[in-house]
C-alpha cells in the first residue's frame, strides 16, 4: 500500500476522530511513503502544542492541546521508531488539555489500565469508554463529549496492549477483568460500557462476565473472528500489540461471543456500518440478536468506526447510554 492508498484508508478514521479534514490533506498529501507517516503526523501535533503556548486564552490552549493528542495517537497507526513515543505524547497532550478545560478530571490508573474521568462528580452514572485494536483514549473525545453532554460521567481508558501501555503490556482477551479492577477504582455505582472496534467484542464481553455493567453498546465490533481469513494488515497489528504471530492466532481464537451474548442482561445498542466488510470479521447482527436486550443498529452508508456517518448513530448511542443508565435500578 503506498502512501495515497494509506492515507485514504485512514481519511474517515482520521476526520471521526475530530482532526481537521483540510489540515489532514495538507499533511498526508506530502507523502513520500508510508514510512513518512509518523513523523509527519508527529510534527501536525508539535505545531498544535506551538500553538496552543502562544495561544491568547486557557480554552484555546486547551482545544490545541487536544488536537495535538489526536495527531499524536494518529501517528501510531502506521509503524515506525517512534510510535511508543507519539503514544506517550498523545497521552501527555490529553493530560494537559484536561488539566486545562476541565480542572475537576482527575488521572484514575490501575493494574492494567490508565484513563482520565470526566465530568460532574454527583454524575448517575459513568460510562467507560473501550479503544480497540490500535486505537486508544484519545481518539473518541467527540464520543466523550456527547456522553458528557447528556450529564454522564466518562471514564476514557488504555487498558493492555492500549496507547499508552501499547510498549509496555499486551492485548489480552479477558478485557472482564481490566473492566472489573476500573469499576473498584472509580467506586461508582452504575457503569456503562462502550466500546469501539476490537473494543466492542471487550465490551461485550465485560457485560457478559462482570454484572455491575447497566448498559453497553459497540460500535464495529466484532462477533467473531477467523484468523485464516484475517488480511494480512490486521494479523501484523494483532502480532505487533500480542507479542507474535502465535499470542495474535491465540488472541484471535478466543474472539468469538456466540456462548456469551445469551449472558449480556443489560440493555445493548450494537452499531454496524454496512461498508465494514473485512475479511475473517463477523459484524455484530448475531451479537444483537443473542443478546436479550440488544438492538442492532445498521447503517447502509457507514463504513469501520462509521467516521463518515456519525450523524446517524452517535445522538442515538449517547441516547441509548444515557436512558438505559438513568432509568436502570439502583
Amino acid at each position: 500500500m503506498n502512501a495515497h492508498e494509506f492515507a485514504a484508508a485512514q481519511w474517515t478514521r482520521a476526520t471521526g476522530a475530530g482532526v481537521d479534514p483540510h489540515e489532514y490533506r495538507r499533511v498526508t498529501g506530502a507523502l513520500a511513503s508510508v514510512d513518512g507517516w509518523g513523523p509527519a503526523l508527529v510534527a501536525a501535533a508539535r505545531a498544535h502544542l506551538t500553538r496552543a503556548d502562544q495561544a491568547g486564552s486557557t480554552v484555546s490552549a486547551g482545544e490545541h492541546l487536544l488536537m495535538a493528542a489526536r495527531w499524536f495517537h494518529l501517528a501510531t497507526l502506521a509503524p515506525h521508531p517512534q510510535a511508543a513515543r507519539a503514544a506517550a505524547e498523545a497521552d501527555r497532550a490529553l493530560g494537559r488539555a484536561l488539566t486545562v478545560l476541565e480542572p475537576g478530571a482527575r488521572r484514575v490508573s490501575g493494574d492494567g489500565f490508565t484513563g482520565w474521568l470526566r465530568g460532574p462528580g454527583d454524575a448517575p452514572a459513568t460510562v467507560v469508554v473501550v479503544p480497540g485494536l490500535d486505537s486508544a483514549k484519545e481518539e473518541f473525545l467527540d464520543l466523550a463529549s456527547a456522553l458528557l453532554a447528556r450529564g454522564l460521567a466518562v471514564f476514557a481508558v488504555d487498558g493492555p496492549g492500549q496507547g499508552v501501555l501499547a510498549d509496555t503490556t499486551t492485548l489480552r482477551p479477558d478485557y472482564e477483568q481490566v473492566v472489573g479492577r476500573v469499576i473498584d477504582a472509580l467506586g461508582v455505582p452504575r457503569i456503562g460500557l462502550v466500546g469501539l472496534s476490537l473494543g466492542g467484542y471487550f465490551a461485550a464481553r465485560a457485560a457478559a462476565l462482570e454484572p455491575r455493567v447497566r448498559a453497553a453498546a459497540t460500535v464495529s465490533g466484532p462477533f467473531r473472528l477467523d484468523w485464516g481469513q484475517l488480511p494480512p494488515p490486521v494479523r501484523d497489528i494483532l502480532a505487533r500489540r500480542t507479542g507474535g504471530p502465535d499470542a495474535a492466532r491465540a488472541f484471535t481464537g478466543h474472539v468469538d461471543l456466540s456462548a456469551l451474548a445469551p449472558r449480556i442482561a443489560a440493555p445493548l445498542l450494537v452499531v454496524d456500518g454496512g461498508q465494514d466488510v473485512i475479511p475473517g470479521v463477523t459484524n455484530g447482527e448475531p451479537l444483537a440478536r443473542l443478546a436479550p436486550h440488544g438492538t442492532h443498529l445498521a447503517v447502509p452508508h457507514g463504513d469501520h468506526l462509521l467516521g463518515n456517518a456519525r450523524a446517524d448513530w452517535l445522538p442515538r448511542l449517547a441516547d441509548h447510554m444515557s436512558h438505559a443508565l438513568t432509568a436502570a435500578p439502583a
